[in-house]
Formats: C-alpha cells, sequence, structure tokens
C-alpha cells in the first residue's frame, strides 16, 4: 500500500519518530481493512528503523508498506518514506498484535475515514501540534547513564485518535522522548552539544504494555558502545517499577539535508 502526507507549513519542525507512525499507521489502515475493521493493529516489536534524513515543514512525504503477514491475529511489514526520490525513513520487521477494534475505535468510523482517505484524503488542518514533553532529569553519571521522568499528561488531543474509546500514550511520543534523553548521553560521551545530535538507527524495540494518561514513566538510557561519531545507547522505560518498553539507538552527528 502507498500513501502520502504533506507536513503542516506552518510547524516549526516534524519529529522523526512522528515520520515513523506515519508509516504505521499507513501498515494499520492496510492490516484493518483486510479484516473488514474488526480488529486493529498496535504496536509491539520493530526489529529496525532507520532514519535516513529529515522532513521539512510543507514538504510532502510518500509512504509505502508491504505486509509481511497479516491475519486477525497479527500484522508484520516493512515500510519507507521519501521525500521525492530522497529516502528519508526505513522500517523493517515492525510486528504488531491484532485487538478487538471496539475495545479501541469505532468500527463503523474507522470505516468512514478510511473511505475519505481513499476519496482524496483527510482535510486540512486536521494535524494539532503535539506539546513538548514533560521530561525530568533525576540521576545520572556523565557519560555512562541518565534516568528521568516522563509526565504523561492526563489530557491531550492526540488521545482523541490514540484512542477514542481507550486513550494510550502513542509508541511514537515515547520513543522521541527516550531519544532525546539518549542524544543527551550520547552528548556527555562525545563531548557535542546534544542539538549536534541525532537517532540513526533504533532496533529491537519492544513495547510490552500500554501507558495510560496521568502515568510517570521512568526512563533511563545506557551507554553500550562508542566510536569517534557514533553512541550505541540502550533504552527502557517502567511504569510503576514495571518495565514497559525496551530497545536500543545509534545516535550521531544530526544530518544537514
Amino acid at each position: 500500500m502507498r500513501g502520502r502526507y504533506t507536513v503542516p507549513s506552518d510547524l516549526e519542525g516534524f519529529p522523526r519518530c512522528l515520520l515513523a507512525e506515519s508509516v504505521g499507521q499507513l501498515a494499520a489502515w492496510a492490516a484493518m481493512s483486510m479484516v473488514d475493521f474488526r480488529r486493529r493493529p498496535l504496536a509491539g516489536l520493530a526489529g529496525e528503523t532507520r532514519f535516513l534524513g529529515v522532513v521539512a515543514p510543507g514538504q510532502t512525504v510518500d509512504l509505502a508498506v508491504e505486509i509481511e503477514q497479516g491475519d486477525e491475529d497479527a500484522v508484520a511489514y516493512s515500510g519507507s518514506a521519501r521525500v521525492g526520490s530522497t529516502p528519508i525513513l526505513e522500517l523493517a520487521h515492525y510486528v504488531g498484535p491484532m485487538l478487538p477494534t471496539v475495545e479501541f475505535d469505532s468500527p463503523d468510523a474507522l470505516r468512514t475515514d478510511f473511505t475519505r482517505l481513499w476519496d482524496g484524503g483527510a482535510p486540512p488542518g486536521r494535524f494539532v501540534p503535539i506539546p513538548k514533553a514533560d521530561v525530568r532529569v533525576m540521576d545520572g553519571m556523565p557519560g555512562a547513564w541518565l534516568s528521568a521522568e516522563l509526565r504523561v499528561p492526563a489530557t491531550a488531543s492526540f488521545f482523541e485518535d490514540h484512542f477514542p474509546r481507550r486513550p494510550i500514550l502513542p509508541g511514537a511520543l515515547l520513543l522521541e522522548a527516550v531519544l532525546g534523553l539518549a542524544c543527551r548521553l550520547a552528548g556527555e560521551v562525545l563531548g557535542s552539544p546534544a542539538a549536534w545530535l541525532a537517532p540513526v538507527r533504533v532496533a529491537d524495540v519492544k513495547l510490552r504494555a500500554f501507558i495510560s494518561p496521568g502515568s510517570i514513566v521512568e526512563l533511563r538510557v545506557s551507554t553500550l558502545l562508542r566510536t569517534t561519531r557514533a553512541v550505541t545507547v540502550g533504552l527502557e522505560a517502567c511504569v510503576a517499577g514495571r518495565p514497559v518498553a525496551t530497545a536500543h539507538a545509534e545516535i550521531a552527528a544530526r544530518s544537514a539535508t
């Protein structure tokens, strides 16, 4: 399946993890349409995400997904995003469990939205900027590890879509928050400002539990490996001491493209 998304021109920037979310949403539409919207996928496992560039406000992104396997139990897919002929993002070996749609959304509303997307796309102005994550550093050892708290808002506009009947913090926003912390740690290791760094690869993502509005998420990032130009960082998120997500990421100098 292929899709196209135009980033609103009035944004200051478009987070890389939201671009990955856009590809994931395309895969979700494909998977839901295969089972007549009786079930919907949720984020589960992600083998590898490669960030190849950035998308600027006002640019149009071409999205593509390949459903490798899909049924009423799970969907497996890979995907990509590009601007013109330039690759921006690649996803490999994503797997999401398929759960009953009625627990999260109205199947009829999703069918209507899917028809609208096929018939010309969502109306402009629908995207609402995501508020900056409330991340507070709590402790750490310079260059070795950092811990922080992510305070999930009790209410936010993105919960209206994710999901109307059972609000859950999107995995992309959790990942964006913990990657920001990882860039700060990598900056300590490389002696560079965090603003000069960015994730270039994220692998072995495991989302183990849902995160509800109002939760306090404990984040921890640890240096696993360093070279002269990049740092591999272990990522972990917990709620009330229980792991809800793990991954590792490679952080390097920010691309100018």
